[in-house]
């Protein structure tokens, strides 16, 4: 493997982190969105990620090409959850099974260490493995799972949800 970098995703990743997570859209019920987005309709997610600084964004470059993405994202639009963070990670289908996740997740939870967050939570569209191990590799345990919790591709799939304390 080539070296990767892990920085602070900026405006002109934009497209690229649209176009990854845009394979799992179409291609796969990782994410339940059903239409691929363009890179003005994302721009609103992007710049959540910024606004108050609560939240993170990482891009991960290798050879001057994003292969990869971690983020925070409020889990719940109510006050009382603002301690509750959602972690989530997308690598390029090149990038799959080489560590590009495991790096992301690690500058992603050192750089929100110290922060006022109790629980980070993650929910995994079943079967997938490979994401259940990353997350238990942090520190994730399972809570529960919620069966046919949406549709996609004509059929229903379970979503596992997992949580660990910032510290562990």
């Amino acid at each position: 493997m080539s070296a990767v970098t892990v920085r602070i995703a900026t405006q002109g990743d934009l497209a690229p982190l649209t176009e990854i997570y845009n394979h799992y859209v179409i291609h796969t019920a990782v994410t339940f969105d059903l239409d691929p987005f363009t890179v003005e309709s994302r721009q609103p997610w992007f710049d959540a990620h910024f606004a108050d600084l609560r939240h993170r964004l990482f891009a991960a470059e290798e050879e001057g090409r994003l292969v990869g993405y971690a983020s925070t994202s409020r889990f719940r639009q109510k006050a009382a959850y603002d301690t509750t963070v959602e972690a989530s990670v997308y690598c390029s289908p090149t990038a799959v099974g080489r560590g590009i996740g495991r790096a992301l997740y690690q500058t992603l939870f050192e750089s929100i260490a110290g922060e006022d967050i109790n629980r980070v939570v993650a929910g995994i569209t079943l079967p997938n493995e490979s994401s259940i191990a990353l997350h238990r590799r942090f520190g994730f345990t399972p809570v529960g799972t919620f069966s046919a919790n949406g549709r996609k591709f004509g059929r229903y799939w379970d979503v596992a949800w997992f949580e660990r304390p910032l510290s562990w």
